[in-house]
């Protein structure tokens, strides 16, 4: 039954990535206007044209995606977003999730893909995590960006977690910055991306539900940068229980 359905599930996925590149040069002009705006105005208007792109795609390749809140959610506030990261699907998700300004913390490789890369990196901060200096310079830019008003979304994992772990373990950017610019941090669970599309294949798409969960803020009023490592922990104990509450499916047994 797998190998009967691959023929179906390559076509499907080829129909995906044609509307998906289709939707991009439809907002490419807006992209180009956008950019006579500056960094942060038109940084902003990019990223609301990024949601409009994702509402079309998700729309008419058979995505539902559905937000969820443990705890009322308060757009007006700034937050550093951190969520698991476990699928190519997830930088779509990130804007059929967060519905406000913000900027994610996205690879450097990625900006070089022609026409993509214009609006990946005038909407996003990009790292080059092989360079110190790149690394100290992307801190840098998102810290001022939280001093704008603006939100940040980081994945602490780095990268693709294929551990059959819920989690896998966090590095310390999205908590030291935190903490030096006390601003709370706000874990989203994206629960599906695994099932919609896993890291072994780009013919792994498949239509259904996506559902993002947002969870309670964590607080680091009176957190000193001694105790990074407690707060990385909390952080990573909490996503890591309520990933196991929602039996998401790529935990191994």
């Amino acid at each position: 039954m797998k190998y009967a359905l691959l023929p179906f599930r390559i076509i499907y996925s080829l129909y995906a990535l044609c509307i998906f590149i289709l939707v991009m040069f439809l907002i490419i002009p807006f992209v180009v206007l956008a950019l006579f705006w500056g960094r942060i105005k038109g940084g902003n208007f990019i990223y609301r044209l990024c949601c409009i792109w994702g509402d079309a795609w998700f729309f008419l390749v058979g995505i539902r995606h559905t937000n969820y809140y443990e705890v009322p959610h308060d757009k007006t506030k700034q937050y550093i977003f951190v969520a698991n990261h476990d699928s190519y699907l997830d930088a779509a998700v990130i804007v059929k999730t967060i519905r406000q300004k913000v900027r994610a913390l996205g690879k450097s490789e990625t900006s070089r893909v022609p026409l993509f890369g214009l609006i990946y990196r005038n909407a996003i901060v990009t790292v080059d995590r092989s360079s110190p200096e790149n690394r100290a310079k992307s801190v840098r830019v998102l810290k001022s960006v939280l001093r704008k008003g603006i939100s940040i979304f980081i994945f602490p994992e780095g990268t693709f977690n294929t551990t059959h772990h819920p989690l896998k373990e966090f590095y310390d950017g999205a908590f030291r910055i935190a903490i030096e610019t006390h601003t709370a941090i706000k874990p989203i669970l994206f629960l599906d991306v695994y099932d919609r599309l896993n890291p072994r294949s780009i013919f792994s798409l498949t239509p259904g539900k996506s559902r993002s969960v947002f969870l309670d803020e964590i607080s680091v009023e009176n957190i000193t940068m001694k105790e990074v490592g407690a707060l990385k922990q909390k952080v990573y104990h909490i996503m890591e229980e309520k990933l196991i509450q929602y039996r998401v499916s790529w935990i191994s047994s």
